[in-house]
Parts: structure tokens; sequence; C-alpha cells
């Protein structure tokens, strides 16, 4: 699902591709994120690392009526405060998002598929 908006100089569409992309690289560079997982892990067999490249796997965008929704699947490291870490991941996915393509998120989900030894 694509975001549209418009604004004084006409129609604005944003790929899932392009927000998947910022908001992957976002979340990746959190402490104790050790990537991204692809949303099919949630059958528990898939235990594969996103590349940059497929980050558009790992993070999902919906439309609400009030605005817009984030979910990102990640791998934590072991050892980190999984809750510290999943709330600074959910700040900073918030503020990079709002900021680089000026749209309302009115939720940042977070989802931990797994949580790795590094």
């Amino acid at each position: 699902m694509d975001i549209d908006f418009k604004n004084e100089f006409g129609g604005v569409k944003l790929s899932n591709y392009a927000v998947a992309k910022v908001a992957g690289k976002a979340a990746s560079e959190c402490y104790g994120v050790v990537g991204l997982a692809p949303r099919s892990a949630l059958s528990g067999y898939i235990q594969s690392l996103l590349t940059e490249k497929d980050f558009e796997q790992g993070v999902y965008v919906s439309k609400t009526k009030s605005g817009h929704e984030v979910s990102v699947y990640v791998y934590l490291a072991q050892g980190v405060r999984l809750t510290e870490v999943v709330a600074e991941v959910q700040k900073k996915l918030k503020f990079v998002l709002e900021r680089t393509f000026a749209i309302k998120l009115t939720a940042v989900n977070v989802y931990v598929q797994d949580v790795k030894e590094i």
C-alpha cells in the first residue's frame, strides 16, 4: 500500500519500498537490534536476517483513519533489556519517518521475532 497525500504543489505518492527502506535503516541502527526479520518468520522456521535491499520484507505500512501505522519485525541481541530496545526503536522510527516523509504516525509496532546470541 502506497502513501498518498497532497500539498500545495500537487499530489505525492510514496512507495512502501521507500518508507520501508528508511524505516529499516533506522531500526537496524538502534542499539540491541541485530537485524530485520521477514514478516513470514512468524511461522518460526525462517531465521534469516534481511539485507538492506530487502528491508521492505520486514516493514509493513498501513493507513488508518487518523494516520499511518508502521510495523517492523526485528531480531534483538541476547542480553539487552528488550523493553528498552523496543521503546527506542519505536521512538526512532516515529521521529525519522515523520521528519523524512511529513506523515502522521498513529502507531509504531515492533515485533520481536527472535533473540540472537552475537
